[in-house]
């Protein structure tokens, strides 16, 4: 019986001394108690935003549905009837109740307000990008400035107007601009104030954009907008931190930006950084030289003749510039052609490397991000750092906002646009007094749908928008771009390749003495060593003048544009939860 007792006593005691343990709350559940007091919290909770950016994947797929790209199929958003509300995706919102509840607990940490503020600064830019992106896709959303629970009236609410939300958007940015910190980060990884600037540069343009040119009817104060977006720009420019990257080899220096590991500090803003010994990775190699695994996605033709020749004169003012062949219609070009699709003596481990027509349906195949190792070509091991923003894009962001305010002058050409074809090696750079014929016609909207201001004839807006075009190409911009002009009809061009003088010719793509392709109707029994066979089977396949021609891809499937499309549908399961919730019109 004394045993016993003594057990009871050891036991009563050993609870007692474990109390104050027990009190303590789940050290494995966030509460603001012990989860907002020191720096170090907040740097560590501002951590988990960071999965809002893109990564190096979603923005080498970013142009696959554009005007300039074709791949092996047409996008079912672009074929008529193909894509519906049950296809629809992106209505996700368990980012923004992240930041809300951070920004809801910060203030009680006791630390500086400067240090509090930079950590505010750098949420209230996340969120800003979480709806910058669902307005983008959807137009209207519901705007949620704190966290929710189960039991709120306004979980289920209806959506806010567009306006109101961007107005929003913009008012985070600028706190984010005010109060993020200035330094420059040396591994492009960070959001700091010039990351801030820069992508406030972006959403500006964007907004005063397509508030001027949006179907239908203009909405007011885009130009303040694109005020704004040119005085963010500004910042970034004047602070002298961000340069364009040059270097002794001009065949290279715009290259480089996508096939390194390190990002190129002074023209890289903030990128998607890979890192092998991480194992930190994209599949750029992988998506653009597989013939399964990838889109196949290459130029079209009708874009590639917007590059410049290198003297700087139009290409498209060339007599006969339609009907050249390959080899002959790429040489003595914008320097960036070179570096953004195989031609001329590109070489991948020495051995000379053509367009590959495995991989390419159009001939204008591209390497912009892809390793010239074959060490990755099936595998996602990419260890190339993608840029997300770059100083080039910032120029250019300033250069259309002022161009579409009736205020660019030569200065701002000198200081933007004259930049970046010094860079890519063009002989002369001056601002073009008269209007390129080609570009108003490309940029013109042919159909009958109603569109305020699509059709450009101002010669200086046409040569930034063939501008941003070259230079941000592959990079995620084009399919909005469309959208924020207006164009949307774009999409419908038909996807054209490569000039194929005869039927059954023996074509030397990059004059190496040896041929590369023959298109022809019927594979020959006797097939020449080296020469892909591609069947034109007047239907998917086809020469524009029958035996002879441009190339033309899948002008069998039907594609279909209209106004709705410049949104996206609310997916149809988040119609059923949530009633208040409106389509956008004329979506099913």
């Amino acid at each position: 019986m004394k045993m016993k007792n003594s057990i009871y006593l050891l036991l009563i005691l050993a609870m007692v001394s474990c109390k104050k343990d027990l009190d303590l709350k789940p050290f494995d559940k966030l509460d603001p108690d012990n989860a907002f007091n020191t720096e170090q919290d907040l740097q560590l909770y501002a951590t988990s935003f960071y999965k809002i950016l893109p990564d190096g994947n979603a923005i080498i797929r970013g142009d696959v549905m554009s005007d300039y790209m074709a791949g092996k199929d047409v996008n079912t958003f672009i074929q008529r009837d193909a894509y519906s509300a049950t296809q629809s995706s992106g209505w996700s919102w368990s980012d923004l109740r992240n930041i809300n509840y951070f920004l809801e607990h910060y203030s009680q940490a006791k630390i500086p307000d400067e240090a509090k503020n930079h950590y505010a600064g750098i949420a209230r830019f996340f969120r800003a990008m979480f709806y910058f992106e669902k307005v983008k896709r959807f137009g209207d959303v519901p705007w949620y400035s704190k966290t929710m629970t189960i039991e709120d009236p306004e979980l289920y609410k209806g959506r806010d107007p567009r306006t109101m939300v961007m107005d929003s958007v913009l008012a985070d940015l600028d706190f984010a601009c005010a109060n993020i910190r200035n330094k420059k980060d040396n591994t492009c990884s960070q959001i700091t104030r010039w990351v801030a600037l820069a992508y406030k540069s972006r959403v500006c343009l964007f907004e005063g954009t397509y508030r001027k040119h949006r179907p239908g009817t203009q909405t007011p104060g885009y130009d303040n907008w694109l005020s704004a977006a040119v005085s963010a720009a500004d910042e970034v420019i004047k602070s002298g931190l961000y340069t364009l990257n040059t270097g002794s080899d001009a065949t290279m220096s715009y290259r480089n930006l996508f096939i390194n590991e390190t990002p190129n500090v002074n023209e890289v803003i903030l990128a998607y950084v890979c890192n092998k010994s991480l194992r930190v990775f994209n599949d750029a190699n992988w998506f653009f030289t597989s013939a399964t695994y990838g889109n196949r996605i290459s130029l079209v033709k009708t874009f590639t003749d917007t590059y410049l020749n290198i003297d700087g004169s139009r290409f498209t003012d060339k007599a006969g510039y339609d009907n050249l062949p390959f080899n002959e219609e790429v040489k003595n070009r914008d320097l960036r052609l070179q570096q953004t699709i195989r031609m001329g003596k590109y070489s991948r481990e020495g051995q000379i490397a053509p367009p590959d027509f495995t991989y390419t349906y159009t001939g204008y195949q591209p390497l912009k991000f892809t390793m010239d190792s074959k060490a990755t070509d099936g595998v996602a091991e990419n260890n190339n750092s993608v840029p997300i923003i770059r100083y080039a894009e910032v120029l250019l962001n300033k250069a259309e906002a002022k161009a579409e305010l009736n205020s660019f002058t030569a200065d701002d050409w000198n200081s933007t646009v004259k930049l970046l074809r010094t860079r890519a090696g063009l002989k002369n750079t001056e601002m073009p007094v008269t209007a390129d014929p080609y570009l108003i016609d490309y940029f013109k909207d042919k159909t009958a749908l109603p569109n305020v201001n699509a059709n450009v004839t101002d010669a200086v807006l046409l040569e930034v928008r063939r501008e941003r075009g070259v230079e941000l190409i592959l990079e995620g911009f084009r399919f909005y771009d469309l959208v924020r002009w207006g164009l949307g009809p774009l999409l419908l061009k038909p996807y054209i390749g490569l000039y194929v003088p005869a039927m059954d010719a023996l074509m030397d793509l990059n004059e190496d003495g040896k041929p590369d392709v023959s298109f022809v109707k019927k594979t020959p029994a006797t097939k020449v060593p080296g020469v892909y066979y591609f069947l034109i089977d007047d239907d998917q396949t086809k020469l524009s003048a029958g035996n002879s021609g441009n190339l033309i891809w899948l002008s069998n499937i039907e594609r279909q544009w209209a106004n709705y499309k410049y949104v996206y549908p609310i997916p149809y399961n988040e119609l059923v939860l949530n009633p208040k919730l409106v389509q956008n019109p004329e979506w099913k």
